[in-house]
C-alpha cells in the first residue's frame, strides 16, 4: 500500500491538524518511518497511535512508534 494510503488510514485517529500527525507524515515521506511489516487491525493501530500521542512529539517518540509498527505479531 502506498504510504499516502496508510497515512489516510492513520488520519482517522486524529481530530484535525496535529504536530504528531505531521511528524508521522514526514516520517513516512522521508523513509524514517515504515508501514507495518504485517497488517495491523484498526484496534492495534489505534493503540499504537494513542501511545504515540501520549508522548511529546519528537524524533524519539517517532522511533518508538516505528518499533511498534514493525514489531512482529
Amino acid at each position: 500500500m502506498p504510504y499516502r494510503a496508510f497515512l489516510a488510514r492513520i488520519r482517522q485517529f486524529f481530530d484535525g491538524s496535529d504536530e504528531h500527525l505531521d511528524l508521522i507524515a514526514n516520517g513516512l515521506a522521508g523513509g524514517s518511518l515504515r508501514q507495518p511489516s504485517t497488517p495491523m487491525t484498526d484496534q492495534e493501530l489505534a493503540e499504537a497511535i494513542r501511545e504515540f500521542k501520549n508522548a511529546p512529539p519528537s524524533p524519539d517518540s517517532l522511533k518508538k512508534l516505528g518499533a511498534k509498527l514493525s514489531r512482529d505479531r
